[in-house]
């Protein structure tokens, strides 16, 4: 019997979840299954996703394969760097989203043409910064001693 880690989809229409199953491969995606070992809830904002990762290891150690979206799953929760003998790294959280902080500065400018003025204006300011970025950068590199210098001044 070839074991199979995959999703088992749960939940009203539109609105799935997902559970994560071990099950024969023969069967079908809703069908039976021997256990389930875990859940993944996509449409919360971040989304969930509970594995038991003692069970998921087990599993995998037993031979069973998982399917792509599991395995992104399984890494995500530690399980597949527990299974390979690795160093678990928790993903970084994804950044907030803004949500059209630009369109709506630009759209409430009722002359096109101040605008145009204000985007020159930062542009020429964006400019001056990167210029005194680079003169402070060379004057550092020419003011830093040499490698020798530095143990007799210690």
């Amino acid at each position: 019997m070839a074991v199979r880690l995959r999703l088992m989809r749960m939940g009203k229409k539109k609105q799935p979840t997902y559970r994560v199953v071990a099950a024969d491969s023969r069967s079908p995606r809703n069908g039976r299954f021997i256990e389930i070992i875990g859940t993944y809830q996509p449409r919360l904002e971040p989304s969930v996703v509970k594995i038991d990762n003692e069970r998921a290891v087990h599993w995998l150690q037993n031979g069973a394969q998982p399917s792509e979206t599991v395995e992104k799953l399984l890494k995500i929760s530690g399980a597949w760097a527990d299974f390979k003998g690795e160093q678990f790294t928790p993903p970084a959280p994804p950044a907030p989203k803004q949500k059209g902080s630009l369109k709506k500065s630009e759209s409430s400018d009722s002359d096109g043409a101040s605008t145009d003025v204000n985007a020159a204006n930062a542009d020429e300011a964006k400019s001056e910064e990167n210029t005194e970025d680079e003169v402070a950068v060379v004057e550092d590199d020419d003011a830093s001693p040499s490698e020798g210098d530095d143990e007799e001044q210690s």
